[in-house]
């Protein structure tokens, strides 16, 4: 789903606590919120000669970086077109785009879960031939996003991961092991008097990314190397994530309402003082300082850390973000490839992101920064892990929702439920 900031949160600020980056939930901007439009031109060029359709959030960054080009590039200038907000909704106006074959847009700002998919019905053009001009500049996570079955289709632009809350008044050290934030979150939360955790359990992709990255804490790999078969049930990592939300839900280490929280349900709970750890996205860190002119009770008593581990070696993270492809319609492919190299190594074009609150993807954005957080973030997106952009991921994710969320809270058979998700793994490889 679509990566979507919170609008006028704060750029971050070298060498201050500021830091404001955005949310890339891979399932749209937290619930409630309405930025961009339903689908307009922004009017940037008078002469354009190829346009570029992306998400109606993070409306002025897009523009910055498109201004940027036209201004290197006066006689190739960008029109950009803004879809709306909502992941379902861009998804569809590309679709219907490339379907009827009308070709309006030469550049398609792909979520990070598409690249599979319109490769696979053949709508965007390989640019296999242009990893080596990123496979030192971008985060690699990002790059693995970006293909299919090894082939590169999208050039990386936009990033995000998560980051783990907690309470310094409460906590002394982040936990580096899942059982150990399950312990000293049980203890904290009963001497407080509150909950010991919050996170994304609601029935929808949110859930589905929380999910996975227990999955890959214990070390799991949904598919093979070549993306040719599930690999989902090859281990324990599959039961060891099911059993610990289980288990999370049973005992009442998750918050109550847990099951149907969203990030903004989380945020401000957490925010409340009512929580001791959160799973969420960086958005939430300057409305924790109380930025904004929002209210924290935690303003001056939290901190953030990497997801932790089963075994407490390294992080783990869901990638979020946006890559830019070049549709097989356009008929500027040519000026279309040179703007999403552009758009992916251009350091001044990856500088608007970061300094607009949104991560970038090139990795030497990231150095000499000053801020512990950003620092942070840089690490957490080097390990953190692309959901897997299949043709069916769709499918793939609907079916870990139907079955898994029931299942965690007792009211599914577990073993027949990961079974059902893994045919849907091996289905979600095949063009839907």
């Amino acid at each position: 789903m679509s990566v979507l900031s919170r609008r006028g949160v704060r750029a971050f600020a070298a060498g201050t606590s500021a830091f404001a980056l955005a949310l890339a939930t891979g399932c749209g901007s937290p619930p409630g919120e309405e930025v961009g439009g339903e689908g307009e031109s922004a009017g940037l060029a008078d002469d354009p000669q190829f346009v570029w359709a992306v998400t109606g959030a993070d409306r002025q960054i897009h523009e910055d970086v498109a201004r940027l080009w036209n201004e290197v590039n006066p006689e190739e200038q960008v029109e950009v077109f803004f879809l709306a907000p909502t992941a379902d909704e861009q998804r569809q106006a590309m679709f219907q785009d490339l379907q009827s074959q009308a070709g309006q847009f030469d550049v398609l700002g792909l979520d990070v879960i598409w690249t599979g998919e319109f490769a696979d019905f053949g709508y965007i053009e390989s640019l296999e031939d242009l990893r080596p001009e990123i496979s030192d500049v971008s985060l690699p996570g990002a790059i693995d996003s970006a293909q299919w079955q090894q082939e590169l289709y999208a050039l990386p632009y936009s990033s995000n991961g998560a980051f783990l809350y907690y309470r310094t008044d409460l906590i002394d050290e982040p936990p580096t092991t899942w059982d150990e934030l399950y312990e000293t979150g049980t203890e904290a939360a009963e001497e407080a008097g509150i909950s010991a955790y919050v996170g994304q359990g609601d029935q929808y992709e949110g859930f589905v990314v929380n999910y996975l990255e227990l999955f890959w804490a214990a070390d799991g790999e949904l598919f093979d190397e070549g993306q040719t078969e599930s690999l989902f049930l090859e281990g324990d990592a599959a039961t060891t994530a099911l059993d610990f939300m289980t288990e999370a839900y049973e005992s009442g280490f998750y918050a109550e309402g847990f099951d149907s929280m969203v990030e903004d349900d989380a945020r401000a709970l957490f925010q409340a003082g009512e929580a001791v750890y959160m799973r969420n996205w960086p958005y939430a860190v300057p409305l924790l300082e109380g930025q904004e002119g929002e209210e924290s009770e935690v303003a001056e008593d939290f901190a953030v850390a990497p997801l932790p581990t089963f075994d407490g070696e390294g992080s783990t993270s869901a990638l979020g973000g946006l890559n830019n492809a070049v549709s097989t319609l356009s008929e500027n492919k040519e000026l279309a490839r040179e703007f999403v190299l552009w758009a992916a190594t251009d350091p001044d074009a990856q500088a608007i992101l970061a300094d607009n609150s949104l991560p970038p993807t090139m990795l030497s954005a990231y150095e000499g920064a000053e801020d512990p957080n950003f620092e942070m973030l840089r690490d957490i997106l080097t390990d953190a892990h692309a959901r897997p952009p299949v043709p069916g991921y769709n499918s793939l994710s609907l079916t870990i929702q139907d079955n898994l969320h029931p299942a965690y809270l007792g009211q599914a058979d577990a073993e027949e439920s990961l079974e059902t998700v893994d045919g849907a793994a091996d289905d979600a490889l095949e063009q839907e």
